[in-house]
């Protein structure tokens, strides 16, 4: 294909290059079936740019033109007269683009990779799963869902650089991968905040917590949910029931200041580590502990390597299910519509198990004999609150007091 263009002064440019909004002529050649579309100059006094830039993406579309219009090239270029070939030529275009417009069939489904780092028996396993499903009931042909769990695609710690990338369009990383993005959502890192998923439901229901779910957007990055785990429960290597139990001893965390300075707070030394690699750490015990929910304790085998598990509830796991906005600005209006939708009932959905999730594996581990549970009493527990009330005050110039004081204050049913 070969495309010239004129301007009002004579000068002639190849495009690119060429400021295609005062062009005053064109001359192009464009095969088409063996035949070629005015292979003499065609003269506009004004020509549209977007025509064009329609004859230049022509050859691309070339084997999805329908017969009509082949037939309809190779007419202009048999027929003389350069008024006859500018009135074909002009409804070719027309009825071409009509065509085109019309018959979406052609286009490649939108594939959103759903990326997490858990097992599929997980609430967050089979929320992801859920979505897939519903997404293919509703808007098969439109857009495909592919979920890879066990960190098959990215860990936690690089699936929100891919995701600014454009490789991978939706995950549900711990909210405590946020740090990096906005301090804010540290919020959900605070210890003993709050005292059941209750009180956390009704925070992140309220306008405070759902305005958290755009904390993120001046870094290309929107929320669409939060997704529920549970409490978290403290394994060890050791009984521990009050805070100097803990003294001494090494806990793998999550990537979160927060909980490095809850455990700093007990006189332990938090380490940054993997979630894959935390059954391998403590097998060869190169850590002496872990926080966890009962789910993942469960799922992922640690009650097998911890002989004694505190059901101390001080802090949640939540994730925060995410997408950059370049990808979810990008989705037509009628298909985000319904991808939101799904989300919401697969995240309703995934909570619900998440609930039951919680209270069953917990009843599993007890029946495996394998770990002791160790239920603390009022005043071991006021303990551990006094011990951390520290660690609010050290984050509150990040988080802010408002948004500390209304999460503490769902704690009080309405």
């Amino acid at each position: 294909m070969v495309v010239s263009v004129s301007g009002g002064h004579g000068k002639k440019n190849t495009f690119p290059g060429y400021d295609i909004k005062s062009v005053g002529c064109v001359s192009f050649s464009i095969d088409a079936d063996g035949c070629s579309l005015c292979p003499e100059s065609v003269h506009f006094s004004l020509i549209n740019w977007q025509i064009l830039c329609f004859f230049l993406t022509l050859r691309m579309c070339k084997p999805y033109l329908p017969v009509w219009f082949r037939k309809t090239v190779c007419l202009i270029n048999q027929n003389g007269g350069s008024m006859l070939k500018k009135v074909c030529l002009s409804c070719a275009v027309a009825a071409l683009s009509v065509t085109l417009l019309a018959v979406p069939a052609f286009s490649k489904p939108i594939v959103i990779k759903f990326s997490h780092v858990v097992a599929e028996n997980t609430p967050k396993g089979q929320m992801a799963n859920k979505f897939r499903d519903l997404i293919k009931e509703r808007l098969a042909g439109k857009v495909e869902v592919e979920v890879y769990p066990n960190s098959q695609l990215f860990g936690d710690n690089k699936v929100l650089e891919a995701m600014l990338l454009g490789d991978v369009q939706m995950a549900a990383p711990a909210l405590s991968k946020f740090s990096r993005y906005t301090k804010k959502l540290q919020l959900y890192d605070l210890p003993f905040l709050f005292k059941d998923m209750a009180a956390v439901d009704r925070f992140q229901q309220s306008p405070a917590g759902e305005k958290l779910l755009n904390s993120i957007s001046k870094k290309g990055l929107i929320g669409l949910g939060y997704l529920h785990n549970g409490l978290k429960q403290l394994s060890a290597s050791k009984p521990i029931h009050v805070p100097a139990d803990a003294k001494g001893l090494k806990f793998r965390i999550m990537s979160s200041d927060v909980l490095a300075a809850q455990f700093k707070a007990v006189g332990a030394t938090p380490l940054k580590k993997p979630f894959s690699e935390v059954f391998t750490l403590l097998e060869t015990k190169a850590i002496d502990g872990e926080e966890n929910t009962w789910s993942n304790i469960y799922s992922k085998k640690f009650f097998e390597v911890q002989p004694y598990i505190t059901e101390s509830n001080h802090g949640l796991l939540d994730y925060m299910v995410v997408t950059s906005t370049e990808f979810w600005n990008s989705l037509p209006a009628d298909v985000r519509g319904v991808v939101k939708k799904s989300l919401n009932e697969a995240i309703a959905f995934g909570n619900k198990v998440a609930a039951e999730k919680s209270k069953a594996d917990k009843q599993k581990i007890i029946d495996s004999k394998r770990s002791e549970i160790i239920e603390l009493t009022p005043a071991e527990r006021a303990q551990w609150v006094e011990v951390m009330k520290p660690v609010w005050k050290q984050f509150e110039g990040q988080i802010g007091k408002d948004l500390i004081d209304a999460a503490y204050g769902s704690n009080q049913a309405k």
